[in-house]
């Protein structure tokens, strides 16, 4: 994930071939449409046709949702942060997370692009129907909102200016995770695990860098 500077302008090129860059792109509202009817089946179905009652749907989905701030903590500290030493690992490293640090005004890569996710997110629910059986049905909807939240508020961070202001610090950690100490600040929908785990910037002793911040903004 080794680069030279952030670059305000432009987006990185992944590969050569046209057909597989083009692959690497998306929009949010791409991504939102193409899961949305899937997540509201899921539920539905768990009650009609499984049997779950609507209080057992409910507190399933939102403990999807939680779930997920513990995965999105882990696979970003620990996959996308990893510190690969072979070419091989870091050219992985910086095709799934490494250009968006270098690039981080590319709006197009900040949701997984549609054919990976949806290979990813078949993954996770065959391993929670493995785990969980029928109770998959409204866990897995509330683990994917909980991504797709998380992509739109990484998105936010990097389009606008916080709009409350009890939001100003989880902007601030990411832009500090980017701009000064990638391992750290690896909380982006929520700093809750930055917290427990010591990977929280000290937000009272880090000054704010106006002019590298307008460089991580749309």
């Amino acid at each position: 994930m080794e680069f030279k500077k952030i670059h305000n302008k432009g987006q990185a090129q992944l590969f050569k071939n046209q057909y597989l860059e083009f692959l690497t792109k998306t929009h949010p509202l791409v991504i939102w449409g193409m899961y949305i009817p899937i997540l509201s089946f899921l539920p539905y179905y768990g009650i009609t046709t499984v049997g779950l009652s609507g209080l057992q749907t409910l507190l399933l989905f939102l403990g999807g949702m939680f779930f997920w701030t513990i995965t999105e903590y882990i696979l970003h500290r620990f996959a996308f942060h990893h510190h690969a030493t072979s070419d091989l690992g870091k050219r992985i490293s910086y095709v799934m997370h490494g250009n968006h640090h270098e690039y981080p005004r590319d709006k197009e890569r900040l949701f997984m692009p549609p054919v990976p996710s949806l290979i990813l997110a078949s993954l996770f629910f065959l391993l929670y129907y493995a785990l969980l059986g029928k109770y998959a049905f409204p866990f897995f909807p509330g683990f994917m909102l909980g991504y797709l939240l998380y992509g739109t508020m990484h998105y936010a961070i990097h389009a606008w200016n916080p709009p409350f202001k009890w939001m100003k610090g989880l902007w601030r950690n990411h832009h500090l995770h980017h701009y000064k100490d990638p391992d750290m600040g690896f909380g982006v929908s929520s700093t809750l695990w930055d917290h427990v785990f010591g990977t929280m910037f000290d937000l009272k002793k880090e000054k704010e860098d106006k002019e590298k911040v307008k460089e991580l903004m749309f």
